[in-house]
């Protein structure tokens, strides 16, 4: 494998032409089932298989466990804001640098108890919303660009499957 296939494994998120009203319940169901499926993944594993990588310099298997929750967090912080204001400018944050806080250093477990929790609240807000909210869009400032709902409801269930991919890498390679 190259550098750029252990990176992105299930390839870069592209966005379809058309956003059809199933394939966003797809991405959907993808969300809603991430946490039963990264448990399945992790809850066999000891502390040294917790310490693999998915290539080299790469996360470990409990940093993408811990990553998912913070970037789940902050994808549902935005949902709710697009929700309530008019076309709010999202904050980015240090992704490599959250992963090195000390709240890290707990067991994924408790990270994917969060994940669980927040995946219950998250697709309930988003199998509620109406036409009218899924195009409804928010200012991510990196790109400078503006994200429909129901873009970011792919990119997230895109997001979901890059890091199982990941997670499930790193068992098979074990970096």
């Amino acid at each position: 494998m190259n550098l750029e296939e252990l990176k992105y494994p299930v390839g870069k998120f592209s966005k379809p032409e058309l956003i059809t009203k199933e394939i966003i319940n797809s991405a959907i169901s993808e969300i809603e089932n991430f946490p039963n499926l990264v448990k399945a993944e992790i809850q066999n594993l000891d502390d040294k298989d917790l310490k693999l990588k998915y290539r080299q310099d790469g996360w470990t298997i409990s940093q993408i466990v811990h990553h998912c929750a913070d970037s789940h967090i902050n994808s549902y912080v935005r949902f709710k804001l697009a929700l309530t204001e008019n076309l709010p400018t999202i904050k980015p944050y240090e992704e490599s640098l959250w992963a090195e806080l000390p709240d890290n250093q707990l067991s994924p477990l408790v990270s994917l108890q969060l994940l669980e929790a927040l995946h219950t609240r998250w697709v309930n807000l988003l199998k509620s919303l109406s036409e009218e909210d899924l195009n409804k869009e928010l200012i991510h400032p990196e790109q400078s660009e503006k994200i429909s709902l129901k873009e970011n409801i792919l990119i997230y269930g895109w997001h979901c499957r890059h890091h199982l991919a990941h997670i499930r890498q790193a068992k098979e390679l074990g970096f």
